[in-house]
């Protein structure tokens, strides 16, 4: 999403749409507005409004019309984001809030002050040097302890990424909805379920908060399903920015590469790093440090405050920093952090306290709480899970490149196709048994699953319909 269109002339369309309780189609609002904004600037201006739930939509096409919000639902939206998620108003002041300690009621005092009371800041490179990975600490020791002995998994002793792996499916739905939720994203849960699990996008959605939904489920896939992406790089953050930012920038050259001009964040009085190479050095530096930190938790919280305040990105920074903080997780298989229920008004803040007072305590006390909250949501899921089977478990990369090569080479899901398929790490005695595992497989495909072989819905798509009915045991 740009990051350049004005708060006013956002407002004036809102106001515009308002005093037309029926609605207007967007040749209607260009004629009102004057025609003093080129067509595709109001087309973006629409679907941003749209995404922040300012206004919504009916009809589709051509007939598609814009219309306010109800005031009921306006009440109850957190304040809005602007495209780098910072807050653009300081309306719902009674969203629920996380508890919080007395240090962060402090941060929180400071920054609800209006803008024009706050001192303008640069970034302040003392507030990255103040910290010695492993000898500074931003988690105290005894809320580190608190902290492993709620995230511990039944996976504890397994390979890197067995328990993200394990609960994949709710991981996609919850932590796509959330972190998409603290962007602004008006999909409920269970819109995002049916995105995510069937493709259907929710009527009266724009196309940019179902593009942030998919987003965020091809990010996540990206880390869990092959544990070599699960790790502190710049190329893996650089990757992360790609999937998350796909179609939501305004300069599509931006997605994946490292901002190379000055950015300001709304509803803030910080500016961040403006020199390309200072900022590629910065970087550098960040990843490194966090790489360094051996403590998982002490290592993700380093990287939700050190990330978002470098801005290494035109836009999409904070999603960025709140997958990456699941990357100590994944590799330590512990609970994730999937921000459920994170009051938005809340994470704004104290990133707010994080840019423009470098103080952490109010992000501290948001951290916490939403992983305790995220834990015990897993460990209802933990209870849930079905005892992996060793069989599958030990033919697992197998059973994988089978189910690929037959989709992908245009045969069907035949018993005489598997055998002839079968690689030789299934020994003997298995091949039976293996035969009738893939079989299985194929019967429960859909396109929400087909992703963990590498085959594309339209792959999946073309072959049923040409095999779909030729599965035989």
């Amino acid at each position: 999403m740009p990051r350049t269109l004005p708060a006013v002339g956002l407002d004036s369309l809102v106001e515009l749409i308002a005093a037309h309780p029926d609605g207007l189609g967007i040749e209607a609002i260009a004629k009102l507005n004057g025609d003093s904004v080129a067509r595709r600037t109001l087309q973006r201006r629409l679907a941003l409004l749209v995404s922040q739930g300012r206004i919504q939509t009916t009809g589709e096409a051509r007939s598609t019309r814009y219309l306010r919000q109800p005031h009921t639902t306006q009440a109850n939206m957190a304040v809005r984001l602007n495209a780098d998620g910072a807050a653009a108003s300081a309306a719902a002041v009674d969203e629920a809030y996380v508890p919080i300690s007395p240090e962060g009621a402090e941060i929180k005092a400071f920054v609800r002050q209006p803008r024009t009371q706050r001192p303008p800041v640069g970034y302040r490179v003392a507030f990255l040097q103040q910290y010695q990975p492993n000898q500074t600490a931003y988690l105290p020791p005894g809320l580190r302890e608190q902290l492993h002995a709620m995230g511990r998994s039944p996976a504890e002793q397994t390979p890197a990424g067995t328990f993200a792996r394990d609960i994949l499916n709710r991981l996609l739905i919850d932590l796509s909805w959330a972190s998409s939720q603290l962007e602004g994203n008006t999909y409920s849960r269970l819109d995002t379920e049916r995105l995510i699990e069937f493709g259907q996008a929710a009527q009266g959605k724009g196309a940019l908060e179902t593009q942030m939904i998919l987003n965020h489920k091809q990010a996540i896939e990206y880390l869990v399903l092959d544990p070599a992406n699960a790790r502190l790089s710049p190329d893996t953050l650089i990757a992360l920015h790609a999937f998350l930012a796909d179609g939501l920038m305004a300069d599509p050259s931006a997605v994946g590469r490292l901002r190379r001009r000055a950015v300001e964040i709304g509803g803030s009085v910080y500016l961040p790093v403006a020199l390309p190479q200072r900022l590629e050095e910065l970087f550098g530096i960040v990843v490194q440090m966090a790489a360094d930190i051996q403590d998982p938790f002490e290592q993700a919280f380093f990287l939700m405050v050190h990330l978002p305040y470098l801005q290494p990105f035109e836009d999409v920074n904070k999603p960025v920093s709140r997958l990456a903080a699941n990357i100590p997780f994944i590799r330590h298989n512990l609970c994730p952090l999937s921000f459920i229920d994170v009051s938005q008004k809340a994470y704004v803040d104290a990133m707010i306290g994080v840019y423009e007072l470098n103080r952490i305590e109010l992000l501290r006390d948001v951290f916490v709480w939403a992983y305790e909250r995220s834990c015990q949501h897993y460990v209802a899921v933990q209870q849930n899970l079905v005892l992996p089977d060793l069989f599958r478990l030990r033919y697992r990369q197998a059973l994988s490149e089978v189910v690929a090569a037959l989709v992908k080479g245009d045969e069907a899901a035949t018993a005489a196709n598997v055998a002839n398929k079968l690689p030789s790490v299934v020994a003997e005695a298995d091949q039976r048994d293996f035969i009738q595992l893939v079989l299985q497989e194929f019967a429960a495909l859909h396109p929400g699953n087909a992703v963990r072989f590498g085959i594309r819905p339209l792959e999946l798509a073309v072959w049923r319909g040409k095999h779909g009915s030729d599965s035989k045991d």
